[in-house]
């Protein structure tokens, strides 16, 4: 989760940062306080083996209003709304996934991949063992 809220906060940065003039310090500030936020908030809606669940409750979204979260971020910073919406793109959706973080700016825009792990997660021990134990059951059905 780290490195998916890690890319995240960077990405709405790096946004800022670009019309923005803030200090580095400020800007490192930003960062780590939507960091602290996002880790807290996803804390309990985060489950890697079923990646689509809870995707709406993770999602950043700006559509003429600002998303909490980033407004708590930019308030730590002393950033105004009037700041951040003149900022940021009027339509922004982020969703942040186990695995994956995508944007798309406006309604009607591509979804970009910002970070998607090539890591190919596990099955859970207990179905792996029920397929173990499936393909033995099999194997000694042939013999017979």
């Amino acid at each position: 989760m780290k490195t998916e809220v890690s890319v995240a906060a960077t990405f709405i940065s790096g946004l800022l940062s670009s019309s923005v003039s803030l200090t580095g310090d400020q800007l490192q500030l930003f960062t780590h306080s939507l960091t602290d936020a996002l880790l807290e908030h996803y804390r309990h809606h985060w489950f890697p083996h079923a990646p689509c669940r809870g995707s709406g409750y993770r999602c950043l979204r700006i559509n003429r209003k600002m998303d909490p979260l980033i407004g708590k971020a930019a308030s730590a910073v002393g950033l105004t709304q009037e700041q951040l919406f003149s900022s940021l793109p009027i339509e922004l959706t982020l969703w942040v996934d186990p695995s994956e973080v995508s944007y798309r700016i406006g309604e009607d825009g591509s979804i970009c991949s910002l970070y998607k792990s090539s890591v190919i997660r596990p099955k859970s021990a207990s179905s792996a063992d029920t397929s173990a134990h499936r393909k033995e059951k099999l194997k000694t059905r042939r013999l017979n």
